[in-house]
């Protein structure tokens, strides 16, 4: 089954290739949102500093060159790698404990400000791997941070899940993820439930212990084993859910946050899918424009072929066929970035006359699929992540009223993004623990919130809605008009400079600053 939902900023990097019913809430006077379960505070959750045992937080890290893994190859030799012991249950931090993976480049100046780590979304992405590809974009701040990154509970090479085998993954691309009879929604149905067990299986008593809370702790204990005073940290698309969970949490404790393809924190299950179908429909109103194409027509049109694939799914170069959940993840990839926007053309209209080559090539990248049938386990880390954090469940009944609001929404995206929310989590084997996180900081220094207003994975708004939750004096939003997921590093010297200033002079911009 393919998510969109809250998806990693690893796809655009890869274009340096490509979540029961709602309960009700209440805002408090700072602007933060209290959920069906809120966050405890780190003070009355037993994490402050003194709280946890020395064996903990006088860790040292054995740093050393980084090897090659089987998904990557080993990086150069500015890189180090080395493993964070952190409690498995942090209830529990005297407990049992795992081990997080980091990776690390020393800054290069001698004017050291200290660490900047970096999260670069999912949830469920992988930072070894990804750091050391997006260090070129980050070259400035490497003058006065060492850049550190690391894989979360449950992702890479920090106990990283997996719920199912190559061949299990294959054979499930047949379900379709938008049924129409009732036999094609059991079999999605039963599909999503067949997934949770794996995780289980697999995961085991890991599976109740991969909260966007838990990793926020661990950034603390990571924050106190690599020396710094004050948390400095660079958060991309989910990454931003995470840095604000963190200000909560932590709220004395945070230096320079930039949050960047901001995730809105007001958002339940329904409202995040319903965010994305805006902001896909919206990247592609855009597509369809630069083609000279009148975007309700040319989404008419995209939505048609789609029928007619779902109806007799197209062959392809490789043998196997494009059906239709294939061909909408296929165009959702290109869309994260303005550069892709050619692929797309090329492989849309390869469909339109019959070769749905181009789009499953493209869907096999989203996938991560490579040419001797191998897949990635990102999605698989996303899905025990968000459900383990989210608590709304629809059903098959509710989703179903829905349905036509999605559609309205989007006529190519909506209807995949409405029956996402009650097949994501369908029979999950562990309870969600909030309808949306707490990110409110009152008395933390100023975040720089980061929006794009072409952003199809993480819409412009939630930006506003981040700072406002944040709260008064403390989320500061900075805005780009553009195309692509995140702003950093694509393409705006306003943008860049922006930050840059921010993470290495602690120049503070505006409030509601533009760059065109």
């Amino acid at each position: 089954m393919t998510r969109f939902v809250r998806w990693t900023a690893l796809g655009a990097a890869a274009a340096l290739l490509v979540t029961g019913c709602s309960g009700g809430s209440s805002s408090d006077d700072k602007g933060g949102r209290k959920t069906g379960r809120a966050q405890p505070s780190a003070e009355s959750s037993g994490t402050a500093d003194s709280a946890l045992p020395s064996s903990l937080t006088s860790q040292k890290l054995d740093w050393a060159r980084c090897k090659a893994t089987a998904d990557s190859s080993a990086p150069g030799s500015d890189w180090q790698c080395a493993t964070l012991k952190v409690p498995l249950d942090w209830s529990k931090p005297d407990g049992e404990t795992i081990g997080l993976a980091l990776i690390r480049t020393k800054a290069r100046g001698d004017n050291r400000i200290g660490s900047l780590l970096f999260n670069f979304g999912g949830p469920g992405g992988s930072g070894v791997s990804t750091m050391p590809a997006y260090a070129a974009t980050t070259s400035l701040l490497r003058e006065r941070y060492d850049l550190v990154s690391w894989d979360p509970r449950g992702v890479g090479a920090s106990e990283g899940v997996r719920c199912r085998s190559d061949k299990e993954i294959q054979a499930a691309e047949s379900v379709d993820v938008s049924p129409d009879t009732s036999s094609e929604e059991s079999a999605y149905f039963k599909d999503a439930a067949d997934f949770g067990t794996g995780c289980a299986k697999d995961a085991g008593k890991l599976l109740a212990h991969v909260s966007t809370t838990d990793t926020a702790r661990d950034m603390d204990l990571m924050r106190q084993v690599l020396g710094d005073r004050r948390m400095h940290y660079f958060g991309i698309s989910y990454g931003t859910e995470l840095g604000g969970v963190y200000a909560h949490l932590f709220p004395k404790n945070v230096g320079r946050l930039i949050l960047d393809a901001v995730v809105d924190p007001s958002a339940d299950t329904v409202g995040h899918a319903k965010n994305q179908a805006r902001g896909f429909q919206r990247a592609l109103d855009d597509y369809l424009k630069s083609t000279g194409q009148d975007p309700e027509q040319g989404s008419q049109k995209i939505a048609d072929l789609l029928k007619e694939i779902d109806a007799n799914p197209l062959p392809t170069s490789s043998g196997r066929e494009l059906t239709q959940t294939l061909a909408v993840t296929g165009i959702v990839l290109p869309l994260y970035s303005q550069d892709s926007w050619p692929t797309l053309t090329s492989a849309l209209e390869a469909a339109e006359q019959g070769d749905g080559s181009e789009l499953l090539a493209l869907a096999d990248g989203y996938n991560e699929r490579d040419p001797s049938g191998r897949y990635g386990t990102t999605t698989h880390s996303q899905r025990v992540i968000s459900c383990l954090d989210d608590k709304q469940r629809p059903t098959a009944a509710e989703t179903k009223k829905l349905l036509p609001e999605f559609e309205k929404i989007s006529p190519v995206f909506g209807t995949f993004l409405g029956w996402d929310t009650a097949g994501w989590c369908h029979n999950w084997p562990v309870a969600g623990q909030h309808e949306s996180p707490e990110v409110s900081a009152p008395g933390a220094a100023p975040i720089l919130v980061v929006g794009n207003t072409g952003d199809p994975a993480t819409p412009y708004e939630g930006a506003q809605k981040m700072a406002d939750e944040l709260g008064k004096g403390v989320g500061v939003v900075l805005t780009w008009k553009g195309q692509g997921h995140g702003a950093y590093g694509s393409g705006s010297d306003c943008v860049d400079s922006t930050v840059n200033a921010y993470l290495l002079a602690g120049t503070v911009p505006r409030d509601g600053k533009v760059c065109s």
